[in-house]
């Protein structure tokens, strides 16, 4: 038999598509040649492939080999498809049995001594797979454990392309076979605690609020008031993932590389601390075949932006579109990709250059740095923030008290009594936490009373909230009345919401978004 047929697959963007890898091994002259729209590391596969193929201990004449992978209209990337390239020869060669890969796919980089290593994206691949109706998948060994994720296939593992072979002429019933562990059980304790924060109760409550609501939230305070801590104590009060939100968060790192060999399950919810020389493309994603960046990465979690103000105009610019439509799409030459998004944006920023700012005996700053130094956070990225709180400088008998607050366990379990509520309210909606309301929704279910109405249309022209705040203000109250597990927005949730809106007043002046 000189042809033969090879499943494999790539991933574009998030998407999967199957690669029919057809080989031809006939006589003629000696030559290797690989076509079907190859990137340089696919053409380089030749070499590794018939080194492989030589020192796993199979013959391989001198013949004329071309291979051929299909659909010749789709970018091939990546050196995911050796295995299956050296799979096709071996068929074409008579060394391997062709029934087994009738209903199998094969995917897989090999080493120039047979060894077979791991390659991103098996996830995904192994999720199309079954969907497709494929009964087994080939993988490395490394990549076993992730692809094991997915229930209903089988999964074998090989780490070398000898174990490979031996599966597919039935020498081996199950070559490397591993069972994915699909358990949310295992918690870590958080790096850091709210217990171990002092002072600041106004901002532990605005944390509190947005994490239960799915917020985006703004700290301003000096230096060393606690703005970076209490970001990171965020991480500790994050509500549990649903094993579908588990899943889904698990394939994007999958497609990254980022999973752990050994325990891929990502069973917590993304933290994603970004620094502010990070562009555009990292934050959202790109290259000229895009993969996600940051914001994808912390989809079902948190992005922190530490010292706001200093990372570029334009890179705080681009996140406007994620934020309101939970998702970002990218267009290229090769198409157009849609990457998740849904994420809970926590930034942190001083008040001015020096930081002391309101505190004139203190503050250094001339009123034009300080203009210059607030305006590089728009006002159009102000009105995608629904809570803004304000750190003050921490007292040394705060620092001194022996007594320790709330911690990050007792938050998270009003938190996740929140999001229950939430979850029950929505159910069958496509709605997950009140951040997602808009339109009719929040007449629905966020409906005010005559007292909150006049509350509300006094805070509407005094504060001279836009139409967009003012729908913040909505949501954020309806997450304060779920946290005291009230039914009905009232008139001291809306005051408590209305509060959040007046910080960045404070500092943005008369033309801000509030």
């Amino acid at each position: 038999m000189s042809f033969s047929t090879v499943l494999s697959a790539a991933v574009e963007g998030l998407r999967v598509e199957f690669v029919h890898v057809e080989a031809d091994v006939s006589n003629g002259l000696p030559v290797f040649h690989m076509v079907g729209y190859l990137s340089s590391e696919v053409k380089e596969a030749g070499e590794r492939v018939r080194t492989a193929i030589r020192n796993a201990g199979f013959d391989f004449p001198a013949k004329r080999t071309v291979i051929n992978l299909s659909p010749a209209t789709m970018r091939k990337r990546g050196a995911s498809f050796d295995l299956p390239i050296a799979a096709g020869i071996l068929v074409s060669l008579g060394s391997v049995n062709p029934r087994r890969l009738r209903d199998c796919l094969v995917i897989g980089e090999l080493g120039l001594d047979g060894g077979v290593r791991k390659v991103p994206g098996i996830l995904p691949i192994v999720m199309e797979a079954k969907a497709a109706g494929i009964a087994c998948c080939i993988v490395p060994a490394e990549n076993a454990a992730e692809g094991a994720l997915v229930e209903g296939i089988k999964i074998i593992g090989v780490e070398r392309l000898q174990d490979a072979v031996a599966f597919l002429n039935g020498k081996t019933e199950e070559g490397v076979r591993i069972r994915g562990k699909r358990s949310l059980s295992s918690e870590v304790p958080p790096e850091e605690d709210f217990a171990d924060l002092r002072g600041q109760e106004n901002v532990r409550r605005a944390a509190e609020i947005a994490v239960a609501g799915g917020h985006n939230l703004l700290l301003i305070g000096p230096p060393g008031s606690g703005k970076t801590m209490t970001a990171k104590c965020i991480a500790g009060i994050l509500p549990p993932l649903e094993m579908e939100e588990s899943m889904e968060i698990t394939k994007i790192y999958s497609i990254m590389g980022l999973l752990d060999e050994k325990e891929p399950l990502i069973t917590r919810r993304p933290f994603r601390s970004v620094h502010h020389t990070a562009t555009r493309a990292a934050l959202i994603g790109g290259g000229m075949i895009p993969r996600p960046g940051e914001i994808s990465l912390a989809h079902g979690g948190v992005l922190f932006l530490d010292e706001l103000p200093e990372f570029r105009k334009g890179v705080l610019e681009v996140l406007r579109q994620p934020l309101e439509q939970r998702s970002i799409r990218i267009s290229r030459t090769y198409g157009n990709y849609t990457f998740p998004a849904d994420f809970m944006l926590v930034a942190a920023m001083n008040p001015c250059p020096c930081g002391c700012y309101p505190d004139l005996e203190r503050c250094t700053c001339t009123p034009a740095q300080i203009q210059t130094y607030i305006s590089r956070v728009s006002q159009p990225f102000l009105e995608r923030i629904d809570l803004c709180a304000e750190a003050s400088r921490v007292r040394y008998e705060d620092l001194t008290e022996r007594e320790k607050g709330e911690s990050s366990a007792q938050i998270r379990e009003r938190v996740t009594r929140a999001r229950r509520i939430q979850a029950e309210r929505y159910r069958g909606t496509g709605i997950r936490v009140n951040a997602m309301l808009s339109g009719e929704e929040l007449k629905k279910y966020c409906a005010l009373g005559p007292a909150g109405q006049r509350l509300m249309e006094n805070a509407f022209s005094v504060l001279e909230l836009s139409a967009r705040a003012y729908h913040r203000v909505i949501r954020a109250a309806r997450t304060i009345a779920d946290l005291d597990g009230d039914e009905k927005i009232r008139e001291e949730h809306l005051r408590e919401a209305i509060g959040y809106r007046t910080v960045d007043r404070k500092y943005w002046g008369r033309q801000s978004v509030c």
